[in-house]
């Protein structure tokens, strides 16, 4: 029997799950039956950051993993890419693509965010493992059951956070975890882009376009008509679909605290903007605030994104990057971006010696998902759906703490609730349209 999101919501699986969530079972049992032979992987949303996914997979894994289902939505997408793999078959509906093919080893799940969760959720309940982009889904009671289902199964898992993978990553949580910089007192992390602020949609009825399977697009998003307007990207700015810049970039870029400093979950989040909040359009210009506590005390982690930046950095003459983290130190500030480090003073870390690498490198954010597959999660990828959870879900908490109108939240990660604001939790967990619950 399916377990409905709401009874999921107030289980005590969800207290359960929150304790225990950077602990892991025994190694899988994997469904290939040979190791020597090719996994089965298939893909779901194969265009844009899907046809980037695919070229990475194949890039570093083409000797371990044959494509062996396309799936996607929009049937121009399904005969370009189509062209490109011929002995790959090709699907709109995923659930038509598991009933045909149930032996699965993985799926890779590069959908719209909304849809997300019962692509990857339908995948996993039958054993397959599993890679998801960020922000792993659309709500946090979503991210959950996708963290209790993954763990239940002991599946290999991975969110789509490619940077993870990257030297510059390490080498800045080797450098805050060795101390460089003091105790860490605060943490800014910030992004230029601005996914939002638009109008209205037109409410004029359009003609769905004939290579568009529009049902299979809304999923479990409520009854909505075909607009131009949400594809072929523009959906992340609405909130039935997406969540605006947070559910963009804030996992790549709050992934580095989260990591050098080992957080949980907030005990606070307070979402602001200067615009107007929608019930459809997701705002620009948001800072949210978060409050987590580190070894007894708290820490203040601030998101900024469009035209917002820390003060820090023009207070502290600091380089004004497109998007970065900054993390301030009782004994200096480092700040960083994807590719680069710049510790400040800049006369005090001059001659600095950084720390030996410590860190091993990545082989790559996708191959680390193939190798545990293949070797029964002996190794766990980093960015696998327990530690990869809690930090989607802080991302979505910010998006959670805008609809409820910019306002503070107390999180209770054991019951998986805001105590001071009722109103707040019906963003936790939101409902799915008839027959596309998880």
């Amino acid at each position: 029997m399916t377990l409905n999101r709401r009874q999921f919501l107030k289980s005590s699986t969800y207290s359960a799950l929150a304790l225990g969530a950077a602990s892991f079972a025994s190694p899988a049992i994997v469904r290939a039956q040979n190791v020597n032979s090719k996994l089965q992987i298939a893909v779901v949303g194969i265009a844009g950051r899907g046809a980037g996914n695919i070229s990475e997979l194949l890039g570093g894994s083409k000797d371990l993993v044959e494509l062996v289902a396309l799936c996607d939505v929009d049937d121009n997408n399904l005969e370009s890419q189509g062209a490109k793999f011929p002995d790959a078959k090709r699907f709109f509906d995923y659930r038509t693509m598991f009933d045909e093919a149930p032996n699965l080893d993985g799926v890779l799940v590069s959908t719209p965010d909304h849809t997300h969760s019962v692509v990857a959720m339908a995948a996993m309940k039958r054993g397959m493992a599993c890679f998801c982009e960020k922000p792993l889904a659309h709500d946090v009671a979503e991210i959950r059951q996708m963290q209790k289902i993954a763990k239940e199964k002991n599946l290999s898992t991975q969110m789509g956070t490619i940077i993870h993978a990257t030297e510059n990553y390490r080498r800045v949580v080797e450098l805050i975890q060795s101390g460089s910089i003091g105790e860490v007192t605060d943490v800014h992390v910030w992004c230029f882009k601005g996914w939002g602020g638009y109008p209205e949609p037109e409410k004029q009825k359009f003609d769905i376009p004939q290579n568009i399977h529009w049902d299979q697009w809304l999923g479990p998003a409520q009854e909505i008509d075909y607009n131009p307007c949400y594809l072929p990207a523009r959906w992340r700015g609405y909130w039935p679909f997406g969540t605006g810049t947070f559910g963009d970039m804030a996992c790549h870029l709050m992934d580095l605290p989260f990591w050098a400093l080992d957080l949980q979950y907030p005990k606070t989040i307070h979402a602001t903007t200067d615009h107007e909040i929608s019930d459809i359009c997701c705002p620009l210009d948001v800072e949210c605030r978060y409050e987590f506590e580190v070894n007894g005390k708290t820490l203040p982690l601030t998101w900024y994104d469009g035209k917002r930046r820390p003060e820090v950095i023009a207070q502290k003459n600091l380089e004004n990057l497109s998007m970065g983290v900054i993390f301030v130190g009782t004994e200096g500030i480092l700040e960083a971006d994807y590719g680069t480090i710049r510790l400040y003073p800049q006369d005090k870390y001059e001659k600095f010696e950084r720390p030996a690498k410590s860190i091993p490198s990545s082989p790559g954010h996708h191959r680390e998902w193939i190798d545990s597959i293949l070797n029964k999660r002996e190794t766990e990828p980093l960015c696998n759906f327990q530690y990869a959870g809690r930090l989607a879900e802080a991302v979505q908490l910010g998006a959670v703490s805008l609809r409820a109108g910019k306002t503070k939240l107390e999180w209770d990660p054991e019951l998986c609730k805001v105590t001071n604001n009722e109103d707040a939790n019906k963003f936790i967990c939101t409902e799915h349209r008839p027959g596309w619950d998880i």
